[in-house]
């Protein structure tokens, strides 16, 4: 059973980067595929919470980390120089 702490892992892995941007990539089924940029915004103990800013609106959407170790979502933080770093699935 190394789900929990995989999922304690990448819990931990997003708390460094909270007010970061982002950018995310979510499978919604049959082919539906939406990527979005935004900001990081909270932690929760089984979710976590982004920002996006589209077309004059604020909406704020909400994944589960089960979601991103099942890669049903994947994420990718900008650092300083603006180039991405993948947020992993799994700890290897």
């Amino acid at each position: 059973m190394s789900s929990p702490r995989a999922i304690s892992d990448i819990k931990k892995d997003l708390e460094s980067f909270v007010g970061s941007k982002i950018r995310l990539k979510a499978n919604r089924g049959r082919n539906r595929i939406i990527e979005k940029e935004g900001v990081l915004e909270s932690i929760y103990p089984n979710i976590f919470v982004i920002k996006i800013d589209e077309r004059k609106v604020e909406r704020r959407v909400s994944y589960s980390y089960a979601d991103v170790l099942t890669e049903t979502v994947e994420l990718f933080v900008y650092d300083h120089q603006n180039s991405e770093i993948r947020i992993p699935s799994a700890s290897l």
